[in-house]
């Protein structure tokens, strides 16, 4: 996109292009989402920039009427496999949080100084300031959606200290943490400590169009029974499942029920705050919530076998893994092999919700216990390292190294790619002529599925 589409884009306040860019204005000192229901500025006054980070390192603060911090994430980074959407999903991920920007630049394969230079040059941002805008946008959402006390709130949203927090605070949104707690109306009384025990409250931004339903039914068919279960009738389901985080373990319920925006309802309940981002992104990747519907269904709708299908599905996704070292292995063993791994190895949760009851055995676990030699391999290789298939992970590597471990064959390791990296351009059946539908192959084979005919022409 040039300027002048973008300038078309914010005066049409088209929310097609919600975290694909942000403007800012200068003669306000904010920034928004494109669109932003305030009046459009003049040409002149606006400023374009690829991220909110970049944003706000130029100086402007979050618009308080249209909360560009809450649109879906870009597209653009689950389609590229570059060093710089591998980048924005691990900082996603919240590794530049956990493990800081030598982390980040460790797993990429690269320099911290390449890595800074790249989103600099690109983003217009680095890890740094990309990981900060994260940060704050966890940090609202804790403090107008639960009473835990600020000091807490500072660490879970992954900021070194009250200070830091404080000061990031007034600048991204021109307001004190306790003028955000007010402004939501969430005083501290016992009402937001109880919504607190029943779990944080997240509105799951998506843009355009969502096929719930043919989500939910997926999710239904593959559900894992004590890691995974979906509740109630056909409209009002909910999906809850278990998680496995880097400090701790957690519990996710997303509603099936239309939402009155462009989200999806869901709760998280976490051993560990620290967690929340992570467990978020994860999530979003396993409903495949920043996807661009429009530039999907358009593509595969100029497929004249393709058309009737998309017509009935718009907005189908492909969804990704929220845990992808567990889809790796039950692609490999299947939904059935799946719960037997879970009753002989899992790890039993200290507290049950309803019938979720356990996290799904660790690779370490399974390298040392499994019988089967496909599995216990696959283990051992995602245990020490040699098969990475992390939110950075190079998918042509990862694809590589699993062909060449036994009992994994081209389908196997396709699949794999499918829903643990994310990919959007795979197709695992070899379909005739699929390269028309190249980059969301992984969509059409989606639809197919949906419609029940995966396989032929």
């Amino acid at each position: 996109m040039d300027d002048r589409t973008r300038y078309e884009a914010v005066s049409s306040r088209d929310a097609r292009f919600d975290g694909a860019f942000f403007f800012a204005v200068v003669t306000t000192g904010i920034y928004c989402r494109p669109s932003c229901p305030a009046v459009t500025p003049k040409r002149a006054n606006v400023r374009f920039y690829r991220t909110a980070a970049a944003a706000q390192a130029g100086g402007f603060r979050a618009c308080r009427r249209c909360r560009p911090d809450a649109v879906p994430g870009s597209a653009e980074w689950n389609v590229r496999a570059d060093v710089v959407g591998r980048a924005m999903r691990l900082i996603g991920d919240g590794v530049v949080d956990r493990e800081g920007v030598p982390g980040l630049a460790g797993r990429l394969g690269y320099s911290a100084r390449q890595v800074q230079r790249q989103l600099n040059a690109e983003l217009g941002a680095g890890p740094v300031a990309l990981a900060r805008a994260q940060r704050s946008h966890t940090a609202r959402v804790l403090l107008q959606t639960t009473g835990l006390p600020v000091t807490d709130i500072v660490f879970a949203a992954g900021f070194a200290s009250v200070r830091q927090f404080n000061d990031t605070i007034r600048q991204i949104y021109a307001r004190t943490p306790s003028a955000l707690r007010a402004e939501a109306g969430t005083g501290l009384g016992g009402a937001r400590r109880e919504g607190l025990r029943s779990g944080i409250p997240l509105r799951l931004a998506h843009r355009g169009p969502y096929a719930t339903a043919a989500q939910f039914d997926l999710l239904a068919a593959e559900a894992v029974a004590r890691v995974e279960e979906v509740t109630g009738p056909p409209g009002r389901r909910t999906y809850r499942r278990t998680l496995r985080l880097p400090y701790g373990s957690g519990i996710v319920a997303v509603d099936e029920a239309p939402a009155a925006g462009s989200w999806l309802e869901a709760r998280i309940h976490l051993t560990d705050l620290r967690d929340l981002t992570t467990a978020v992104q994860r999530v979003r990747r396993l409903f495949d919530l920043d996807a661009d519907p429009y530039a999907v269904d358009e593509a595969l709708a100029a497929d004249p076998g393709l058309a009737p299908l998309v017509a009935a599905r718009p907005g189908l996704r492909s969804p990704g893994a929220a845990d992808p070292e567990e889809a790796a292995v039950r692609v490999l063993v299947g939904r059935a092999g799946a719960e037997e791994l879970v009753e002989r190895y899992g790890k039993a949760l200290d507290v049950p919700c309803g019938g979720l009851t356990h996290l799904f055995p660790e690779p370490g676990v399974l390298a040392g216990s499994a019988e089967d030699p496909a599995l216990r391999t696959l283990a051992a290789a995602l245990d020490d390292g040699a098969l990475r298939l992390d939110a950075g992970a190079d998918r042509d590597e990862a694809e590589r190294t699993l062909l060449t471990l036994p009992g994994i064959g081209p389908r196997t390791a396709a699949l794999i790619r499918t829903r643990a990296l994310g990919d959007p351009d795979v197709d695992p059946y070899g379909t005739p002529g699929a390269e028309r539908w190249r980059p969301w192959r992984s969509y059409a084979v989606r639809h197919r599925e949906a419609a029940g005919r995966p396989y032929g022409d």
